[in-house]
């Protein structure tokens, strides 16, 4: 499917249109489209990755782990959790280091045969290849996320110590500077209260991210949404993760919502949407590209994948629904 540009930084196809004027409630993902994470989770990933290597498995000549690599990953629908990403990295570099290849081309190899069951996809690929049992062992991945020491060492580097003391009730070992301080809030009060003459107070998020984690970045702005109907994946069961549309499914019913728009950045995010629709809720997943370092490749990502509604920015709802 080849969208139409409708304006500067706006894609549909036109069966949408109509569709739009219906819309009773907008949900958000919050990363990469409430906050541009590029500096403070993507950079978490590689932090992570790099102390892992070279203080676990005594790897010093790794290469970072950077936008193309997180990117590669997240296009197959199933690495919406940073840490699994991690992990998956972590595998992958050091099945390289065992197998003698290339780590930069290894790497995309593994990306191409991952798919939306993430991790599992990963190691069964790794697997077919070489022994990664010892890996596995010294990480033992995902377990428990206060206990787990890949979990710990990723929450430390990207919460700092003051953050992580509060979450975790645990000290860190790292004295930095949390890295979620480089979080960028795209969201405005503007753009809510825009929203919110279209929609009353059916706006609401559906993210990843724990509650606590994403109130300390958009601060007073996270009251603006019906918190009761949102819901924080980082604070539930792990098997309610995204792809899985049952938090999706939950705030939706929780609106009473007839017709919907999800807007998230990632595979995972349209994969969920199109469950929701698939178990009887009407939902339009509207796709963000400017947080990408590659926004013309996430655009053509959503395309073919059969996405109708593709944007650059929040900030051009209001537009896209002729609210201004």
């Amino acid at each position: 499917m080849t969208l139409t540009k409708k304006q500067s930084g706006i894609y549909m196809d036109d069966s949408v249109l109509d569709d739009l004027v219906s819309t009773d409630g907008i949900i958000f993902d919050c990363d990469g489209v409430l906050i541009d994470i590029t500096k403070s989770y993507n950079l978490a990933i590689d932090k992570t990755v790099q102390y892992v290597l070279e203080n676990f498995f005594q790897i010093k000549d790794k290469i970072r782990i950077d936008s193309k690599i997180i990117d590669g990953f997240k296009s197959s629908g199933g690495f919406n959790d940073e840490v699994d990403l991690t992990y998956a990295a972590i595998l992958s570099l050091t099945a390289a280091k065992k197998l003698d290849k290339d780590q930069h081309k290894f790497i995309f190899d593994v990306i191409s045969n991952a798919d939306s069951s993430g991790i599992l996809s990963v190691e069964k690929y790794l697997e077919s290849l070489v022994d990664i049992s010892d890996i596995k062992n010294k990480l033992s991945y995902p377990g428990i996320r206060n206990n787990n020491p890949l979990y710990k060492i990723f929450d430390q580097i990207f919460y700092g110590s003051e953050l992580y003391s509060k979450l975790f009730k645990q000290k860190s070992q790292f004295s930095e500077n949390g890295l979620i301080d480089n979080d960028i809030v795209i969201l405005n009060l503007q753009l809510i209260q825009k929203l919110k003459s279209k929609f009353g107070k059916n706006v609401a998020i559906v993210s990843g991210r724990g509650l606590e984690s994403i109130r300390y970045s958009l601060e007073s702005l996270l009251d603006e949404f019906d918190l009761k109907n949102s819901a924080f994946l980082e604070d539930e069961p792990r098997e309610l993760a995204k792809p899985n549309p049952e938090s999706l499914i939950r705030s939706i019913n929780g609106m009473n919502s007839k017709y919907c728009i999800y807007v998230g950045d990632s595979m995972e995010d349209f994969i969920m949407a199109k469950k929701a629709t698939e178990h009887g809720c009407k939902v339009i997943f509207c796709g963000i590209i400017g947080t990408s370092k590659n926004p013309q490749a996430k655009l053509e990502l959503f395309q073919h994948n059969g996405a109708k509604l593709v944007l650059k920015s929040i900030n051009l709802i209001p537009k896209m629904l002729n609210l201004e």
